[in-house]
């Protein structure tokens, strides 16, 4: 059978430069790899497309391939995968499978400074904090350096000794056999996990991890407006970062509590007043609450169910700064269902000079008016 164009192989043109030989190679590689692949004759490929690479990355077997084609190579011994260098190549291919690492860039990254994990907390406000901002205390849980050992993992008195599974490098080697012949395979010393050290008396404080849990006690300034489901990030209060890096982040989620009377839509404060139908009738003075204090309102004479009153900038401030919302004070108009004997003969005399007649609805009714105000 034929052999196939190296060029062609790769899928690149003949006056393809180094780095888009090596790209080129690199994806199909990742594509066809024997170990990974699910694409069917995967090792024929593989064995294919390493050959092509062999000689085509090879400055002397290419000249002698691009004058001759196959037969300039078949003397020089064909395909020598020993050229290539296959940390470079399949070092990024490797890594996302579990396979170890090829050379030792990964191994000195995991003993560089790391920065630590987030953590989450949440604190719980009255709705009038929530309005007009608090400062609060709040208790979380992280690690903090040990004391008893400063970190060091081992017994105060004590010390740690070499790793006598990696000889203190941090990192297992490992030879198999691949197409390409032996490859080392580079690991983390599952003994030291790459510290390149063991503890032979571990700190009886914190059971060797050179940290130990305690509760942090911190005030927070939550500004105004806020709301439940807002988070507020407080930089370097979360986890411990290893190898002298830096602290993570704490997230604050804030949770409103329930309000007795009122009811939160944005920057808006919602009320819903009971009157009587006195009230509603004659017109009245009335109190009402809000989060500023009690605040006098008129009833005009005839308020009809439904009717909102608008108490101006006795909302909530927008969070980001502004003015604040308003009160939005809904009118129910409550019909009794119980009358002293008084009070029945009263509403006997307002009937006969109200008359019997009805009038059927034609325009918006008292569910319309509250739909439109809730915006349903």
């Amino acid at each position: 059978m034929a052999q196939r164009d190296y060029y062609e192989t790769l899928g690149v043109p003949r006056g393809a430069s180094d780095d888009e030989l090596k790209s080129s190679f690199r994806n199909l590689a990742r594509k066809y790899h024997p170990d990974v692949s699910k694409e069917p004759n995967a090792e024929e490929k593989f064995k294919e497309i390493n050959e092509a690479y062999a000689v085509l990355s090879d400055g002397q077997k290419r000249a002698a391939y691009d004058r001759y084609g196959h037969a300039g190579v078949n003397g020089m011994g064909g395909a020598d995968f020993t050229n290539i260098d296959l940390s470079d190549i399949l070092g990024d291919l490797f890594q996302g499978f579990g396979f170890g690492n090829f050379g030792r860039a990964n191994t000195r990254s995991r003993n560089q400074p790391r920065r630590g994990e987030d953590l989450q907390h949440t604190a719980t406000l009255e709705f009038e904090e929530a309005v007009f901002g608090v400062e609060k205390e709040i208790s979380f849980q992280r690690d903090e350096v040990c004391h008893a050992c400063n970190g060091s993992r081992a017994e105060p008195g004590t010390s740690s000794i070499k790793c006598g599974t990696c000889k203190g490098s941090g990192e297992v080697r490992q030879a198999r056999q691949s197409i390409f012949g032996q490859m080392v395979q580079v690991t983390t010393c599952p003994t030291c996990r790459g510290s390149g050290e063991t503890i032979q008396t571990p700190c009886r404080t914190c059971q060797g991890r050179g940290l130990e849990r305690k509760t942090i006690s911190k005030m927070v300034s939550i500004p105004a407006g806020v709301d439940t489901g807002n988070q507020m990030r407080l930089v370097g209060e979360g986890q411990p970062g290893a190898n002298g890096g830096p602290k993570g982040n704490l997230y604050l989620v804030l949770r409103v509590k329930d309000h007795q009377f009122f009811q939160r839509r944005e920057n808006e404060i919602l009320l819903d007043l009971h009157i009587n139908v006195a009230q509603a009738t004659l017109g009245a003075h009335v109190e009402v609450p809000t989060v500023d204090g009690p605040e006098k309102i008129h009833i005009p004479g005839g308020t009809q169910p439904g009717k909102v009153i608008k108490l101006r900038n006795k909302g909530i401030p927008n969070v980001r700064g502004g003015a604040r919302g308003d009160q939005l004070v809904m009118i129910s108009v409550e019909v009794p269902t119980r009358l002293s004997d008084e009070q029945r003969a009263l509403f006997e005399k307002l009937a006969e000079s109200l008359g019997t007649d009805v009038t059927p609805g034609g325009g918006k009714g008292f569910l319309d008016t509250v739909k439109d105000f809730l915006g349903l």
